[in-house]
């Protein structure tokens, strides 16, 4: 990542943690001008992460802020941690394993090595340089343009190259979840991840406590288009029973005590 790219997810994240900021705040904060203080916002109020205000900026509402892979990296650890071990349970030695940019798949990585051997599929860079080294793992990156943002590689060659493979199991993550069905922010990331469902035989999709209840732009999918659906069970209980009376394959799974 360049130095203006992880300049510019730092703006982001100081906004986000704050919700709204003042642009001589961020000046003072990061020590440089006005001006690339405004080519910064400029550029997330594009990718639609931050909203541009008179003399402020604020964070955009309903989940956008999820986009950033080093903020999402952020959030909810532990239940993430938990997530991948449950995710781990559910691969096979000698699996095709698909997995998305989420940072979910992202804690998943480090953990594959023990089911190997395995084909990993991925995206995400992030996956790819926690796997690449681990003994009986073979890497097949998926090729396309590299977004920053997401620290992957999305659009028409990365879809592309997924309609040409075949997975055993997807794992993947959303942005947010409103009642049963779940949201992207981005349309290019939404088709590369439902071209990843449509490859793969079996598809699992892993969901922290915090995207229950928020809405992003595009619709993912519904969730009884998962073979499982593995939340954490922070999730408030009549939300899990709403989920399971309407028939969604949902497994809680709990977060190991500090």
């Amino acid at each position: 990542m360049g130095k203006g790219d992880a300049r510019r997810e730092e703006i982001a994240s100081f906004v986000i943690a704050r919700g709204q900021v003042r642009i001589d705040d961020l000046v003072a904060e990061f020590g440089v001008s006005r001006m690339t203080v405004h080519r910064h916002i400029d550029q997330l109020a594009a990718q639609g992460v931050l909203r541009k205000l008179h003399g402020a900026v604020s964070a955009q509402p309903s989940g956008i802020y999820e986009s950033l892979f080093r903020y999402r990296e952020t959030v909810a650890p532990e239940e993430k941690q938990a997530l991948a071990r449950a995710a781990l349970e559910l691969i096979e030695p000698g699996q095709v394993v698909m997995m998305d940019d989420s940072t979910t798949a992202s804690a998943l990585a480090p953990l594959l090595e023990t089911r190997a051997p395995l084909t990993i599929v991925t995206n995400s860079l992030g996956v790819a340089q926690r796997v690449r080294h681990g003994e009986g793992i073979d890497l097949i990156c998926l090729g396309g343009h590299y977004h920053p943002t997401y620290d992957a590689f999305i659009g028409h060659v990365c879809e592309s190259a997924v309609a040409r493979l075949r997975a055993d199991v997807l794992v993947c993550s959303a942005s947010a979840v409103s009642g049963r069905r779940a949201f992207i922010q981005d349309g290019q990331m939404v088709r590369a991840k439902q071209a990843m469902m449509a490859a793969s035989a079996r598809r699992l999709l892993l969901l922290d406590s915090t995207k229950f209840g928020k809405t992003a732009l595009h619709l993912f999918a519904d969730l009884a288009d998962f073979d499982t659906v593995l939340a954490s069970s922070a999730i408030a209980p009549q939300t899990a029973r709403a989920l399971k009376d309407s028939g969604i394959p949902l497994r809680l799974v709990e977060t190991d005590p500090a």
